[in-house]
Order: C-alpha cells, then structure tokens, then sequence
C-alpha cells in the first residue's frame, strides 16, 4: 500500500490507531492490515504478501501489538542512550551502533535488547529512566502528517478602492496625505504627470 493510501485511510477512518509508534512514525501490524483488506473491495495479492514476508529476513509475524518486543526508532535508541536524533543517524552512517533489526518504510528500527547490548561494547551509558518509561509503553507522540490545521486567516474587511485624484503643484500637502493615505491601504499608487 502507498503512504498516500495509508494517509487517506487514517483520514477516512479506515486504519485503526497505529499498533506502534517509533520515532513518531506509525506502524501496523500485518494482521491488523490483513484484517482491513478483509472489509470492502479491498483484497490481497497472496504473491506480493508472500514476497514481502519473504523481503524481511529476520522478520516474525506478530498477531497481537501486546506480544511486541519493545521496538526504538531513532528518537527512542537517542533517548536511551542520552543522545539526540542526528547522533544516532551519523552513527549508523558510520556503523559505531549496532545494525538495526528492522528497516521499515526506510526508517531503521532496533530491538530495545538490541541497543542494550551494544551500548556497553561501545563504551556508551545508558539512562535506564528512559528504557523503564519505553518498557511501560510510554511513547512519543505521532508526527502531524500532511497540512497542519491552522485556524483560517482572517482578512481585514475590504476597503473600496479609493478613486483616481489629481492634485495641482500648489496642492503638494493633499497629495502627500492622499498618497500616504492610500499606501497604508495597502494599495499601489501610479502616478501620471499631466503637460
């Protein structure tokens, strides 16, 4: 399924609340998106399910979020090793963090263990606060995907246009008032010298 599907379903309502979150990103289980197809017209392609199963290798099917393992995105591993999000990026770019377990819709994901048992190999601390708090389920929340709401801009009410003047050299002080007049209006002024 497409982001932009997946998108629209959430609008819609179709997809229930994510079975996951990590570093603010949504994730479901596979049974939960099976269980959709089953409603409507929406079907599966038993060959695309099966080469998908077959593209994650180190991957196991999981029928209930309650069975998860407690899975880190990058956010996650950056809080449980005192570090930010751009730390853990340039360590994976540079292999000084353990592989990730999982990579998904392009975003790596780690075991919790994982990352515990690679923290000491490297020498680096761990905030044990942080891996309690993921352990009870506590998570960040989801990032807002697509257009923000915002509260409609609210123009000022129209003002008429004001008319076309024409001022005489002996008028300079009505014409500077009339010009400035008309440019904190908000409106652009030509100005046509007559012979």
């Amino acid at each position: 399924m497409e982001r932009q599907t997946s998108q629209k379903w959430r609008t819609e309502g179709t997809l229930p609340e994510p079975d996951l979150l990590a570093s603010g990103n949504p994730y479901w289980l596979l049974g939960t998106v099976l269980h959709i197809s089953s409603d409507d017209d929406r079907q599966v392609d038993q060959q695309q399910l099966t080469d998908f199963k077959a593209s994650i290798p180190r991957g196991y099917e999981v029928q209930d979020k309650e069975q998860l393992p407690v899975i880190l995105g990058i956010q996650e591993a950056g809080r449980v090793l005192g570090q930010n999000a751009q730390a853990i990026s340039r360590w994976r770019n540079r292999r000084s963090i353990a592989e990730a377990d999982l990579v998904l819709s392009g975003s790596p994901l780690w075991l919790l263990e994982t990352v515990l048992a690679d923290a000491p190999q490297r020498q680096r601390p761990v905030d044990q606060a942080e891996v309690a708090k993921l352990r009870a389920g506590q998570r960040g929340t989801q990032k807002p995907r697509g257009r923000r709401a915002s509260p409609p801009a609210i123009s000022p009410p129209l003002q008429p246009r004001p008319a076309a003047r024409t001022f005489t050299a002996a008028e300079r002080d009505a014409a500077v008032a009339f010009l400035t007049s008309v440019l904190s209006g908000g409106y652009s002024v030509t100005i046509t010298p007559q012979r």
